[in-house]
């Protein structure tokens, strides 16, 4: 301790990398353990499996996805003797009237009775597991709900109106409050029998979620084969394609592309996050080493005397490591506090709760101790065999030089650094560069300033009055109401023309839509008209035989039957089978999924029921609008709450993912050009302090500033030039692996790479400038009278 106060300038550089590195270690630490915990407490979640719908038409390209219909659970238990037991589960309205108030409430879920069998680690505190949900309109509530909607009374046997139709569900158990680590997550659980669709076994319709609980770990192996041939036998259709995937309930939240009812982590971001955590511990582990050697000479003398004094090179050895032992504890101790007071804003960058307890998971614990004395070895091992390596008679007489091959190491170090940082400031331009182009990326309709209002069946009775009235104030251009707003329209159909055989038909979405829709989005029409009000009454007529549908195409769809957008109006076509109907028009192809996907066909058809309703306001006078909106929908719809979303923010949630990598590497990017920088500082001052009587000389010679302040300076930027080359390819590398992802992405070009480049030797030459600067201006009398 005594010689890491005596070189306090030395410790704290140490000291404060080291600390950083450690605060930013423990935070991912933390965050990676939460992620890949995820569904662990399950108890039988090994046994768990969720069903993935894989569907097509004919030749036309298969889709997937994670919602089933209501006849696959029973199906499998029925047919399949590796299966246990199942549960089927949707979401709920969530609107509840709770006496003479109204909630709503987003995590209400329905499911079967057999929920709390499969998943057996919810544990009720009230109620017997197989009953709570055998019933039509049962609930159960978790241990929150309970207390929120009646903090004065047991909620056990009370009553709760829910949805439009206000129907009464009791109240039949309480379940412990979801762990913030689980994939399902819900304040109030609803018995599925209560649905309509639970008496009626379909293939179709796939609107649920289905897991299965199978009776052994392996039995996903010996059942997986089996569901294509049982289900080309359950269609008996050679045109129609209906298969089943089993997903690992473990791996659902790393590793599927499907979110359950909490959003997906990708595990290639916990690469990410564990790679940065490693090389930020690398640079500041470099940074040490450097330090550590170029400290050789000044501390050679001391080497000498203890040698001569009877010490052996494994005592001193030790002595050196020993010291890099003691600042590597001590790192970790700030680095302990530091990060439980950055707790809260990583909290929030990352959009978790992560609790500073965790730390004292034995797990962390273990973790960290391992991370201390690896980094004591790795950063304290090389500088104390070289310290214990001096011969005491050569340097007690001065013949002891820094070595070459000391200079090449330290040399090597501060290359590695600047390469990692270089290719981390690679790395989070291009990131930052694809969420901007997300961002600004034109969709093919406008979501800017459009207000999104949830709406029911007691709604839509009073959904032309709400309308009109709304239209009322000058502020509000369109209202459209629809099934889905532009950018997340999902569901299957199948399609087909008038000219194409009855039994084949193409893969389509579809959106049930209003004549106000492409208005309302900006939708651009390249052929035919829009939809009017009788086109809407066509498809309303008493006898369904007598729906007659005008369709809008996009033009992948129109394309793919073989049309030209004006070739495609007044054509004949169905959309499965039960719609028939001509093309009035074509629209120019926007996004309505994830840029991660390319534009798919599409169909929107006229319908007078939805549950969205989306109004297009002008932008102006936004909180007096919104006050009006708030006002008017009070005045007609006193059964529900008035709760609002903007189209904008719905866009940018699709992408939360992509803008928390964004920050966070971007914050660590920051932290590893720091670490390298600060390490810089302690090289470059190092240098001046063994070139000081060069310096003086060359002044008293005729040298100028800046030509001083270049030869000390020039070195280090050479290196870190080197490392930029070295981090450019590594960095393309794993751009193109990144953005190969999307199917619309920003472009590599030369400025991705340059102009980190540029900045990076901006900071550096800033970093050097701080000693450099200082030894150029010194008098020279001083620098040769201090030699």
């Amino acid at each position: 301790m005594r010689n890491l106060w005596k070189h306090k300038g030395f410790s704290f550089i140490n000291l404060a990398g080291l600390t950083v590195a450690f605060t930013c270690c423990l935070l991912m630490f933390m965050y990676i353990r939460h992620e890949l915990s995820f569904d662990r407490f399950q108890e039988k979640g090994n046994r768990i499996v969720r069903v993935i719908m894989e569907y097509g038409f004919g030749d036309s390209e298969k889709r997937a996805g994670n919602y089933t219909s209501t006849k696959v659970m029973p199906s499998f238990k029925r047919n399949f003797p590796e299966v246990e037991e199942g549960v089927r589960m949707t979401t709920g309205s969530g609107l509840l009237k709770i006496g003479d108030q109204v909630y709503q409430d987003p995590e209400f879920l329905f499911a079967d009775s057999t929920f709390f069998r499969v998943f057996s680690s919810f544990p009720l505190l009230a109620g017997v597991p197989d009953k709570v949900l055998q019933a039509p309109n049962q609930l159960v509530l978790t241990e929150s709900a309970a207390k929120k909607y009646f903090p004065h009374q047991d909620a056990v046997g009370q009553t709760i109106l829910v949805g439009a139709a206000q129907t009464p569900y009791q109240v039949t158990g309480i379940a412990k409050d979801c762990p913030a680590n689980s994939q399902i997550r819900f304040s109030l659980l609803g018995s599925f029998s209560s649905l309509g669709a639970s008496q009626e076994e379909t293939y179709w319709n796939a609107n649920y979620q289905t897991y299965l609980l199978l009776k052994n770990e392996g039995a996903i192996h010996s059942l997986q084969p089996k569901i294509l041939p049982f289900m080309k036998k359950e269609m008996n259709d050679p045109n129609v394609f209906l298969t089943y995937h089993l997903e690992p309930y473990y791996d659902i939240h790393l590793h599927s592309p499907y979110s359950a009812y909490v959003a997906n982590t990708d595990i290639r971001y916990i690469y990410i996050a564990s790679g940065m955590a490693f090389l930020i511990l690398l640079i500041a582990c470099f940074t040490y080493i450097n330090m550590s050697t170029a400290r050789s000479l000044e501390r050679a003398r001391e080497v000498g005397i203890r040698k001569v004094a009877g010490a052996s090179r494994k005592q001193v050895f030790g002595q050196f490591l020993g010291e890099s032992i003691v600042i590597a504890v001590l790192a970790l101790i700030m680095g302990i506090g530091l990060t439980g007071v950055l707790l809260p804003g990583f909290n929030g960058l990352v959009n978790r709760s992560l609790d500073f307890a965790d730390l004292l998971q034995p797990s962390l614990i273990v973790s960290a101790l391992a991370m201390v004395f690896c980094i004591a070895l790795l950063a304290g091992s090389y500088p104390a065999m070289v310290l214990s390596g001096f011969q005491p008679i050569k340097v007690l007489k001065g013949r002891f030089s820094n070595s070459g091959s000391g200079q090449l190491v330290r040399q090597s170090l501060t290359i590695f650094q600047f390469a990692i940082s270089a290719f981390l400031l690679i790395g989070s331009f291009v990131i930052y560069k694809q969420v901007q182009y997300i961002r600004e990326k034109s969709l093919g309709f406008n979501r800017d300033h459009v207000v999104q209002l949830m709406v029911d069946n007691k709604v839509l009775e009073k959904i032309d009055v709400l309308k009109s009235a709304l239209k009322s104030n000058p502020q509000i251009k369109h209202t459209s109401l629809a099934y889905n707003a532009p950018l997340s329209i999902v569901g299957g159909y199948g399609m087909r023309s008038a000219v194409m055989p009855e039994k084949t038909s193409l893969n389509v979405y579809a959106n049930p839509i209003d004549d106000e829709y492409l208005k309302t989005n900006e939708i651009e029409l390249l052929a035919g008209t829009d939809l009017t009000k009788q086109d809407l009454l066509d498809v309303n007529q008493e006898d369904e035989a007598k729906n007659y549908y005008h369709f809008i195409l996009n033009e992948s769809a129109a394309r793919e039957l073989g049309w030209t957008p004006e070739k495609a109006i007044g054509q004949r076509m169905f959309l499965d089978d039960s719609r028939p109907g001509v093309v009035k028009g074509v629209v120019k192809d926007f996004h309505f999924s994830s840029l991660h996907v390319p534009i798919q066909s599409l169909v929107l058809f006229p319908s007078t029921y939805g549950n969205l309703l989306m109004i297009k306001i002008s932008g102006n006078q936004l909180p007096e609008t919104i006050s009006f909106i708030e006002k008017t929908w009070k005045s007609l719809v006193q059964h529900r709450p008035f709760s609002y979303s903007f189209m904008d923010e719905s866009y940018n949630a699709m992408y939360q993912a992509e803008q928390q990598t964004a920050k966070v590497i971007g914050l660590f990017t920051g932290v590893a050009i720091l670490l390298a920088c600060v390490g810089l500082i302690g090289l470059s001052a190092f240098a001046v302090q063994q070139r000081t009587k060069e310096i003086g000389v060359r002044k008293v010679l005729g040298a100028s500033v800046p030509g001083i302040v270049w030869m000390l300076a020039g070195h280090f930027l050479r290196l870190v030039l080197i490392a930029f080359l070295i981090a450019i390819p590594i960095g393309w590398y794993a751009a193109n692996k990144w953005l190969a992802d999307f199917s619309y992405r920003t472009s590599l070009e030369a400025g991705v790479f340059f102009l980190p480049a540029i900045a990076l030797c901006v900071l550096a030459l800033v970093a050097i400038s701080v000693q450099t600067v200082r030894a150029a201006l010194l008098n020279p009398v001083k620098s040769l009278r201090s030699e």
